[in-house]
């Protein structure tokens, strides 16, 4: 793209690859079987994505190992789960994109970019011979409604947070949409990637259409077993930017990491995610395995409704009180990042925040002192994802060298976590993790996950205090504000939740993935959880 959309402030915050590595995950499943081979005469052709320069072979499939459950549809109006998501990158265009490598915003159904009428209305053309994969053409009163039912507060679109700044768009002619909006929003192209394109004759069948999702994307799903297997094949009628390079793909749902492991070593399929770490350094022998750093984090959630955790100095004890460096080694063999702001450090809108939690057992004491607090006993809750399990026993064993410190740690499903006990306030501390940035990678919606809205703050950190709406404030300005006053905005964002810390970082994770690179040509780890085909191709 050029001026309208990378030179917007708080966007161009897209990663940079230098800092902007990761195939991370969410979603999971069973076993699989065997690799397709090529059919007829190959339809070859080169990229230059890759390091190799081998020929692409259109007739070759992808086979792929993926760690997490289907365990949702795939309806762009409400999926947000890891591998749907990952899917939903393949089937779906928004009218602009973000590459889910590099995370560079292009137009992907806009024909150009965006053209400013004024500060707040924007006009979009869509590109030409734009087709469904149902063979019917793409309009602009598909554009309008794909729009308008994330924006109505009926369907309770988890994107409607990241859209708050439209107040309509509506069809200009043909080849047209136009977007008025309730206030100047600097963002606007990269953002508006959060909406994606779905077929309004169809789409108003929410529950069908859940189920059989029919997109614009270079791949159309052909199906998916929750416990085996989803397949796709390539979509002919596609005329965008990002043709599909293969014939097809079958990604086979494999939660167990042993079996990831042993399926990409044997060669049954060509591309892994979520590496278990004690597994990197046996791959490397066998395939490329690349552990790269991701804003993906673990924080520590207070429910600032209880006591003593309604006092910010208890919460900062507790986070003074982690030895990081030693579970980032014990537990993740060294593949995370300990927190020294909201964000990684790399990320376009890295600050350093005020307070860095350093390890340092006797401030936690003597904070916990200042609080008034010489005896504290509580449970950790954690989601029961693998890892974080394994991390679990190493803060305990952190906070319980504290004196008058006892920790006992509870591992739950997460659904189960945020519904049983999250929601109904009954918990002290939860450790979990969270990574926004598969939605887009820009400081305001990043920030916006945790600390807008009340999902976060109001309904699981239980967090009223008279600072709270102070940060509501600051984003509000930040969200509106030009480059350079933005990113001083960010700066004191960062600055207020690391000495509050109702919900903050301990580490930022680095996620590895494995690939055959001999087979494969232009695949990319991504910084964001989840797997991507978009420009990779077959070799052999």
């Amino acid at each position: 793209m050029n001026n309208i959309t990378k030179n917007l402030p708080l966007v161009n915050d897209a990663s940079r690859r230098n800092f902007l590595k990761l195939t991370g995950a969410m979603g999971a499943a069973a076993a699989f079987t065997a690799s397709v081979a090529a059919c007829g005469s190959p339809a070859a052709t080169t990229t230059g994505s890759s390091a190799s320069a081998a020929a692409v072979n259109k007739d070759l499939t992808i086979e792929a190992g993926i760690s997490y459950a289907l365990s949702t549809g795939f309806d762009p109006l409400s999926s947000s789960g890891a591998t749907p998501m990952a899917v939903n990158l393949h089937i779906f265009e928004g009218l602009i994109e973000l590459h889910p490598a590099t995370r560079e915003p292009y137009n992907a159904l806009a024909a150009s970019d965006p053209k400013k009428v004024n500060d707040t209305a924007y006009q979009v053309t869509i590109r030409d011979g734009a087709k469904f994969h149902d063979g019917t053409p793409v309009t602009t009163e598909d554009v309008a409604f794909s729009f308008t039912r994330v924006m109505d507060p009926a369907n309770k679109s988890l994107f409607s947070q990241f859209i708050p700044f439209i107040k309509e768009v509506k069809p200009v002619d043909a080849k047209t949409v136009e977007f008025t909006l309730k206030y100047a929003f600097p963002g606007f192209g990269p953002r508006i990637s959060v909406v994606k394109v779905v077929p309004k004759a169809l789409a108003t069948d929410l529950k069908a259409f859940d189920a059989k999702p029919v997109g614009t994307g270079p791949y159309k799903l052909v199906s998916a077993a929750k416990d085996d297997k989803i397949v796709f094949e390539a979509f002919a009628d596609y005329n965008g930017p990002k043709p599909a390079l293969a014939k097809g793909m079958t990604w086979l749902l494999l939660s167990d990491a042993a079996a990831r492991v042993t399926a990409v070593q044997s060669g049954r399929v060509q591309a892994i995610e979520d590496v278990p770490y004690l597994d990197i350094d046996g791959l490397k022998s066998k395939v490329k395995v690349e552990s790269v750093q991701s804003f993906g984090l673990m924080f520590l959630m207070f429910n600032c409704n209880k006591a003593p955790f309604n006092n910010k100095l208890v919460r900062q004890a507790l986070h003074y009180g982690l030895d990081k460096e030693a579970i980032i080694k014990k537990a993740l063999f060294g593949n995370a990042k300990a927190a020294s702001s909201y964000f990684q450090e790399g990320h376009p809108d890295y600050v350093k925040a005020k307070n860095v939690y350093g390890y340092d057992a006797a401030k936690a004491e003597d904070l916990l002192k200042q609080a008034g607090v010489t005896s504290l006993e509580f449970e950790l809750l954690t989601t029961d994802t693998a890892w974080v399990k394994d991390v679990a026993p190493l803060i305990l064993e952190s906070w319980n060298k504290i004196p008058g410190v006892k920790v006992s740690v509870k591992s739950i499903q997460s659904g189960a976590l945020y519904t049983d006990r999250v929601g109904t306030g009954d918990y002290s501390v939860v450790a979990a993790p969270g990574d926004p940035s598969v939605f887009g990678n820009d400081a305001d919606l990043l920030l916006s996950w945790f600390y807008s809205g009340a999902t976060w703050m109001e309904k699981r950190a239980y967090w009223t205090a008279p600072e709270r709406a102070k940060l509501q404030e600051l984003m509000n300005k930040g969200s509106q504000a030009a480059a350079a006053d933005a990113k001083k905005i960010t700066g004191e964002i960062v600055d207020l939740v690391s000495d509050e810390v109702p919900l903050y970082p301990i580490f930022h994770r680095q996620l590895p993935s494995a690939w055959d690179d001999k087979k494969l040509n232009g695949f990319k780890p991504l910084p964001t959880t989840g797997m991507s085909f978009i420009d990779v191709g077959r070799t052999s």
